[in-house]
């Protein structure tokens, strides 16, 4: 692509270049701004946006309104969000249908009431997004500019200060003190691990090799995370210019930043921040007049779970089966890509890095826990009212999180637990719900700060078919290097599919703990270490719901098909007849006028049934337990 606009030379027309920008805007002139991430676009989002400008040409407001996107702004349970600058009015779950009030409102300077939220603690609007309780407990660091910068335009990433990190860094900085400083602030690995960042890129610094390589991991395999998708869709000169300062610390002129192929928007946008980058010289040869010269490039990735592990992502970019090197085996901040010295963090990481620099490892460090510094990303998701991307500090309750900014459990029903880390965390009871959370905390109770994923559960949820679930997930997603893994992970999951099906044995719980403390031992990588945390932290506190499927047959959850059944009260039969023309398999026995029942031979515990039955009604009722025991 070709810039409009003079390469930037040195970091005196970095400053140049943004005062330009400044200049050209209207600090009064009003703009929609629409979240097009790819929550709010499997809204509706994009349909909204066009429908704005479609509704400015009719309504002839095309001088005073303009019409802007950005990447994801977290709040994702009432997407689409607009917000009209420059007053900031926050409207969410827009329709299309709804952009000829909004236009013609904001028009008269006034706000359209039915589209602001409603704090429901108070049942007051909140007109700005600073006054939503989702957003008051936040601190946003990575996700400062997401929501706010369209991630297509590199004037807006500019015009907010970006590049001002890379152009103090290159300009003042030593490539020894930017790892120092970077030591100082106490930032750790944003991708499961939490392994200190400064002394990786120390290693790979001190390393030899004839060429370095820096690594970006965007390819996020958790199941319900989009922390790492959405950054990259929304700032992917954020995460840029973190790598391009690591390149300059390390010595590396290659970066690579390892996408998954099932992130469409963010490889195009990132493909589109690269280039503009490019053409501005701000990615290249002789970066800003400094000498300094660095590149990045896009690898898509297929998707593999067990290539979030270091060796294993390296040997993918290779082009070789993803899989992790047997121990004993070098660190790829020494022997990398290439076996060059390679930093491999992920994106929130990078992302850290240029806020880091500008404001000084003092102020991240302040942030946060002793050993824990900064502020962590999750996807917020599950039985929780408002889910979405949450950027909390490191120490912040998983109360807070889940009350306080989710809102609490969906439906006002009982929480039961929270699973943080994906498939290979641990499931945390109601009891450790004032449980601060930080690497070490985490650990503590039997889970992992992961990457980032943070499911609500509430007490609908089985936890022997939750753990059930992740053992699935886990098994398939084995590489099958080490016989523990892959033989392993699949006997707990046959063991987990007895227990649910009802043909659970006495001693099945301790087997699932011998054989999870034999898979631990057994794998050479962070899949195999960590995968049986789910079935050893729901034994460890649900212990009783493991005991019920196995002795009583029963699941007081209601979710095993198997430990259910489904019966008619003919007290409350009108014999209206749905039922049975509901039924897949004609498992309902009578007629008009003739109490219905259910042929248990026939039932496959569908639910049907219940689903047809007029609520005035609700004659059928799923209950606990196979009907011969009641």
């Amino acid at each position: 692509m070709t810039s409009p606009y003079e390469k930037i030379e040195t970091p005196e027309s970095l400053e140049h270049f943004r005062e330009s920008i400044l200049a050209k805007e209207k600090s009064d002139a009003k703009t929609m701004v629409v979240c097009c991430g790819t929550g709010c676009l499997a809204s509706g989002s994009g349909d909204v946006r066009e429908a704005f400008l479609k509704e400015i040409r009719v309504q002839e407001a095309d001088e005073e309104i303009a019409v802007r996107q950005t990447g994801c702004r977290g709040f994702c349970e009432n997407g689409p969000i607009v917000v009209v600058e420059p007053e900031n009015i926050f409207y969410h779950s827009v329709k299309k249908d709804d952009a000829v009030e909004i236009v013609s409102e904001t028009i008269k300077d006034q706000t359209v009431e039915r589209l602001l939220y409603e704090d429901k603690a108070t049942g007051q609007k909140c007109i700005h997004e600073s006054d939503i309780p989702f957003y008051k407990k936040q601190a946003r660091v990575v996700l400062r500019h997401c929501g706010h910068i369209d991630p297509t335009r590199i004037e807006d990433y500019i015009k907010v200060g970006g590049y001002d990190a890379l152009a103090k860094t290159i300009s003042r900085l030593s490539p020894e003190e930017v790892i120092a400083c970077i030591k100082e602030s106490g930032l750790r690995g944003r991708g499961g691990a939490g392994f200190p960042t400064g002394r990786k890129w120390e290693s790979s610094r001190n390393a030899p090799g004839e060429e370095k390589f820096i690594i970006c991991n965007g390819d996020e395999g958790d199941p319900g995370a989009f922390m790492d998708r959405s950054v990259m869709e929304g700032d992917p000169h954020g995460v840029f210019e973190g790598m391009i300062i690591a390149g300059y610390a390390v010595g590396a002129q290659k970066g690579i930043i390892y996408v998954r192929s099932e992130y469409p928007l963010a490889v195009r946008h990132l493909a589109t921040a690269i280039a503009q980058a490019t053409d501005l010289g701000l990615l290249g040869q002789n970066i800003m007049g400094s000498g300094f010269a660095f590149e990045i490039e896009i690898v898509k990735g297929a998707g593999a779970f067990v290539c979030g592990e270091s060796t294993a992502l390296v040997m993918s970019i290779e082009g070789k089966r993803g899989f992790p090197k047997p121990l004993p085996r070098p660190n790829t901040s020494i022997v990398g890509l290439w076996d060059m010295p390679t930093v491999l963090n992920n994106v929130e990481t990078f992302a850290c890095v240029p806020a880091i620099i500008l404001k000084g490892a003092e102020w991240f460090a302040g942030i946060g826990t002793e050993k824990s510094k900064g502020t962590k990303i999750f996807a917020l998701t599950g039985n929780v009212k408002n889910t979405g991307l949450v950027e909390v500090p490191m120490g912040t309750t998983l109360r807070d999180i889940i009350f306080d900014i989710g809102g609490g459990i969906r439906g006002d029903r009982q929480f039961k637990a929270v699973q943080t880390g994906g498939p290979s965390g641990g499931c945390i009871p109601e009891s450790l719900l004032d449980l601060p959370v930080d690497y070490e905390s985490l650990a503590r109770v039997g889970s992992i700060m992961g990457s980032g994923g943070m499911l609500v559960m509430d007490e609908r949820t089985c936890m022997v078919n939750m753990a059930h679930f992740f053992l699935d997930f886990a098994q398939n997603e084995s590489c099958g290097q080490c016989t523990l893994c892959k033989l392993g992970t699949r006997q707990m999951f046959e063991i987990l599919d007895d227990i649910t099906s009802g043909e659970g044995r006495p001693h099945d719980v301790e087997i699932l703990l011998e054989l999870a403390e034999a898979v631990m031992a057994g794998s050479i990588c962070g899949l195999g270490q960590t995968v049986p945390n789910p079935v050893i932290s729901t034994i460890k506190y649900f212990r009783e719901e493991y005991e019920e499927h196995i002795h009583e047959k029963r699941c007081r959850a209601l979710v095993c098909r198997p430990l259910i059944s489904y019966r008619i009260k003919e007290y409350r039969c009108k014999a209206c007849m749905l039922c049975l023309k509901a039924c897949p398999v004609d498992a309902i026995i009578g007629g008009k006028r003739q109490v219905h029942e259910i042929d248990q031979s026939k039932c496959i515990k569908c639910g049907s049934c219940m689903h047809a039955c007029p609520r005035k009604f609700n004659a059928v009722e799923c209950i606990s337990g196979r009907i011969s025991e009641h």
